[in-house]
């Protein structure tokens, strides 16, 4: 009886921590977000010197406050799961909830270490997961399938990128010379790569007829090089939101899987009961 009110515990806290299925699942998930928000907020004002000399002692006890939540907020998610090692711990989402917490402990042997806290935005992502929002969800998966799907074309079209910059870089480097500033090869690619990514810094410019011809050629690539790969991923993007299904954030208390479709009654991984 005993352990099998302690599976129910485990269960229900299980589907309130990792999903969002269920009103205080949704409510564990959004004060989540706002204890995160509030703490990088926190970490980026104590960070200005006029601020910190007035407020450190209260802005090094909300620190420990947030830094206690989201360390009890660690523990349970591992208590939560099967085999939390392969299916936590050393997950995506399980590092950086460890980042977020580690910087308060490092700034007691290490100063000044809590600023790394800023980690914890990097844990907004899960809004995408936590909030059920269909559309989101679905749109991130439909733009990394798009990714995944044009990747080899990306990295031809990458191939070709290289090519031209370590071909202009090389040119400019004999047309211009040290007197130009092209004091190397590699200055001269790194010129390449600023002219044709449209940046332009100007900290390197050439003053010859013929750099200056092989300067307008780079610029003009330049526009229809960003304009190559939207085009590619745009076309695959087409291609996959005709095939998309929403996902729904019921995640698998076996195999941790939550790409399951809306309508699932089975993990699609591991059969087991969602």
């Amino acid at each position: 009886m005993v352990n099998k009110t302690k599976e129910t515990t485990r269960d229900k806290l299980h589907q309130i921590i990792f999903e969002a299925d269920t009103p205080l699942g949704k409510m564990f998930d959004i004060l989540l977000l706002v204890f995160i928000m509030l703490s990088v907020f926190v970490v980026m004002i104590d960070s200005v010197p006029q601020i910190h000399s007035k407020m450190s002692d209260l802005f090094y006890g909300i620190e420990w406050f947030f830094t206690i939540a989201f360390t009890i907020e660690y523990i349970l998610r591992i208590y939560t799961v099967n085999k939390p090692f392969k299916n936590y711990i050393f997950s995506f989402y399980g590092i950086i909830d460890l980042l977020a917490i580690l910087p308060t402990y490092l700034s007691i042997i290490i100063v000044g270490s809590q600023y790394l806290m800023v980690i914890r935005i990097f844990r907004m992502i899960r809004i995408f997961r936590i909030l059920k929002l269909g559309r989101f969800i679905g749109a991130t998966e439909l733009l990394k399938n798009s990714f995944m799907a044009s990747r080899h074309k990306i990295l031809v079209f990458l191939e070709v990128v290289m090519t031209v910059v370590f071909l202009m870089g090389s040119l400019m480097y004999l047309i211009e010379g040290p007197e130009s500033g092209f004091t190397s090869i590699p200055r001269g690619i790194y010129w390449a790569i600023v002219t044709l990514t449209t940046v332009g810094y100007g900290d390197i410019a050439p003053v010859t007829v013929a750099g200056q011809f092989i300067a307008s050629i780079v610029m003009i690539l330049g526009y229809a090089i960003i304009a190559v790969p939207t085009g590619i991923i745009t076309v695959e993007m087409q291609k996959a939101e005709t095939k998309s299904q929403q996902l729904n954030t019921q995640v698998c208390d076996n195999c941790y899987f939550d790409k399951h479709d809306d309508d699932a009654k089975y993990c699609k991984r591991c059969g087991t009961k969602l």
